[in-house]
């Protein structure tokens, strides 16, 4: 079975899945505990307008993911303020402009192959540029989460009462938001857009399944995740499939019986 590390875009495909499968759970405790876990999928979909707005001006498609996915989630921020008590309503409300966004602009792309590449991602057809980015987007994702490890159990929990001791919600969440975008909009090139949101919260749901602290959550989180992405990828080259869609049915497979097992 080990044949398959012969080829340098396999090596490639498990070193970016990996990368990936440790920091996609990290953001997606965060987000499934502040019950925003749709928000993956509103700034997944988001990200393809600015992977269509790439192609379509010339410039790098994962810049313009970047960039629209920033927007969308400080934008779903500001709603979240306005509304607090209706928070899913700003989620919906991004992610139709997202998608309305992307289908309009995807019209005008002349290469359709390289706008689907992001849809179901092409994790075996990743350049080195691409694999470079996917490392520094580990190692910031990686220390900001355990340099502001309290800080953000505390705001996951209880936003009101992290305010009342003193600790700096605002910026925090400022750079939460920033990390969860860029983060979305690097793994959509690798997993999928339509994928991402998937492996944010499949893995956390299993932990959540076997787990019974915030630190064992994040620590069961990342080790499922590297399974499911190992497993995938797998699968995914001996059976010809799409390595994004067998990553997370892989998941699937997995949460299934941990929540039957759980629930009896």
């Amino acid at each position: 079975m080990l044949d398959i590390f012969q080829y340098v875009f396999m090596q490639k495909a498990f070193l970016v899945g990996i990368l990936l499968a440790v920091i996609i759970p990290l953001i997606g405790v965060i987000v499934v505990l502040k019950r925003l876990s749709m928000i993956g999928d509103a700034l997944s979909h988001t990200s393809l307008a600015g992977v269509a707005l790439g192609l379509l001006l010339g410039f790098n498609p994962i810049i313009g993911a970047v960039v629209v996915c920033v927007i969308a989630a400080f934008s779903i921020e500001a709603i979240r303020r306005r509304l607090p008590k209706y928070a899913e309503i700003s989620i919906s409300i991004i992610m139709s402009v997202g998608i309305g966004l992307a289908s309009v602009l995807s019209g005008f792309i002349e290469d359709g192959a390289a706008f689907n590449s992001f849809l179901f991602g092409s994790i075996v057809a990743i350049t080195d540029t691409e694999v470079a980015l996917v490392i520094a987007v580990t190692a910031i994702v990686v220390v900001t989460f355990l340099l502001l490890y309290k800080e953000l159990m505390f705001i996951t929990f209880d936003e009101q009462g992290a305010i009342l001791a003193g600790i700096p919600v605002k910026k925090i969440n400022f750079v939460i938001t920033i990390l969860t975008a860029i983060t979305v909009s690097v793994a959509a090139r690798s997993v999928g857009a339509l994928m991402v949101s998937s492996l944010m919260v499949i893995p956390v749901a299993c932990a959540m399944q076997l787990a019974n602290s915030y630190k064992k959550t994040v620590i069961y989180s990342v080790l499922f995740a590297l399974l499911f992405t190992v497993a995938g990828l797998f699968l995914s080259y001996y059976f010809n499939l799409k390595p994004g869609g067998t990553i997370v049915l892989t998941g699937v497979v997995v949460l299934i019986p941990l929540m039957i097992s759980k629930k009896r």
